[in-house]
């Protein structure tokens, strides 16, 4: 299995691995009792094999990808090996034959002494302002 360097690089793998459409291999980075609050379910997901199912579906989506807003990454150790990332990020996909694009506000939770390092990951659209 792999071992990350940084939090920074559990980071930009998931995007690879989102990118690349593969549920197994996204999965794959979360820890056995990880939460992901995902950013297109309003349900909170617990297991394994949920995570790899949500991913399984948003993985249908033609077109899917997505892209990191890395001015907007602010990572914060907690201890030598736990950190927390946060930042933007936009999907991408088809909806109705037409790209669009969501941005979304993230937060991963990551101990990097671990093999599935993702031990919280919560992901939600940013808001439109009201005004």
């Amino acid at each position: 299995m792999m071992k990350f360097n940084s939090a920074e690089d559990v980071l930009f793998q998931w995007v690879t691995r989102v990118c690349n459409g593969n549920p197994d291999t996204i999965a794959s980075l979360y820890h056995d009792h990880a939460v992901l609050i995902p950013t297109f379910s309003p349900h909170t997901v617990l297991a394994p094999e949920g995570v790899r199912e949500y991913f399984r579906q948003l993985a249908t989506r033609d077109g899917l990808g997505v892209r990191l807003h890395n001015k907007a990454l602010r990572t914060q150790a907690r201890s030598e090996t736990l950190h927390v990332l946060s930042g933007i990020y936009s999907f991408e996909f088809e909806v109705d034959q037409v790209l669009l694009t969501f941005p979304s506000r993230f937060t991963f939770l990551v101990d990097l002494s671990e093999e599935r390092p993702i031990i919280h990951h919560h992901s939600s659209q940013v808001p439109r302002n009201l005004s």
